[in-house]
């Protein structure tokens, strides 16, 4: 899948760094808690804090529409992870309106890793939400119920907003690849490809795209998940449809019937 962002479309908007620069976009973390692999990102520090190149942070915003564009164009699953208190409903709203996928309370360690058993605790999840939907267990005794109800709640808190995946997800888009370490280390022991916001105390190595920006203020995370997920919406939407046949063919094809 990496060789996938190798070739990508040129659909994304050009940001505005005024509008960048207001969202907080370029704040780091200070400088004693950066990760030196971040130096190529940086511009410059002031007050002992770190800031990005806004011009390098806009570029990669752009690979990162890109990509997630071409994601939705070829069909493809995009699962985006972001358990921060100030990430949670943006990231619910963002992938609900976008048609992605998300996990916003918990990664469970090994949901990548461990597919086969994942899978099936997604099947249960499904089938104990319908049973005590449907009444399915309505001869059940109380304590049975109220056992089958709690367990839905756990299975809900790890699987709610991937209910529906079949399948690993084709990409990852993290919103904080610091927090989310062991959702990208996964990532990358099975091959699946990372887009995720770094700020400068992550190590960008371990994602496909980095978006180098400030990962903790709200306005800063509002841009760019709304840039990336606009992408995959519009991706999703321009998805390609099989080429009508052309009309000699047709033509051909209706001649033969006739006879």
């Amino acid at each position: 899948m990496k060789s996938f962002f190798a070739d990508l479309p040129d659909v994304a908007p050009d940001y505005s760094l005024e509008e960048m620069l207001e969202a907080g976009c370029h704040f780091g973390h200070q400088k004693v808690k950066w990760n030196p692999r971040m130096a190529e990102w940086i511009h410059s520090e002031k007050d002992g804090v770190h800031i990005f190149d806004l011009i390098k942070t806009k570029q990669q915003l752009q690979t990162a529409h890109n990509a997630a564009y071409k994601l939705g164009q070829e069909g493809k699953t995009l699962v985006i992870v972001g358990t921060k208190r100030q990430a949670r409903e943006l990231v619910v709203k963002a992938a609900q309106e976008s048609g992605a996928l998300y996990i916003f309370s918990r990664w469970l360690g090994g949901l990548l890793t461990n597919w086969d058993q994942v899978k099936l605790s997604l099947k249960r999840m499904l089938k104990v939400e319908k049973g005590l939907a449907d009444g399915s267990y309505k001869n059940y005794t109380k304590y049975e119920q109220v056992q089958l109800e709690k367990e839905l709640a756990r299975l809900r808190r790890f699987f709610f907003g991937i209910q529906t995946l079949k399948e690993q997800p084709d990409c990852l888009f993290v919103v904080d690849t610091v927090r989310e370490h062991i959702a990208v280390k996964e990532a990358n022991n099975v091959g699946i490809p990372v887009i995720g916001v770094c700020d400068s105390n992550a190590n960008p190595d371990d994602v496909t795209i980095c978006i180098p920006a400030n990962d903790d203020a709200q306005k800063s995370l509002e841009l760019i998940v709304h840039a990336v997920t606009a992408g995959y919406a519009a991706g999703k939407k321009a998805k390609k449809t099989p080429a009508a046949k052309p009309k000699a063919a047709a033509d051909s094809v209706k001649a033969t019937e006739t006879k």
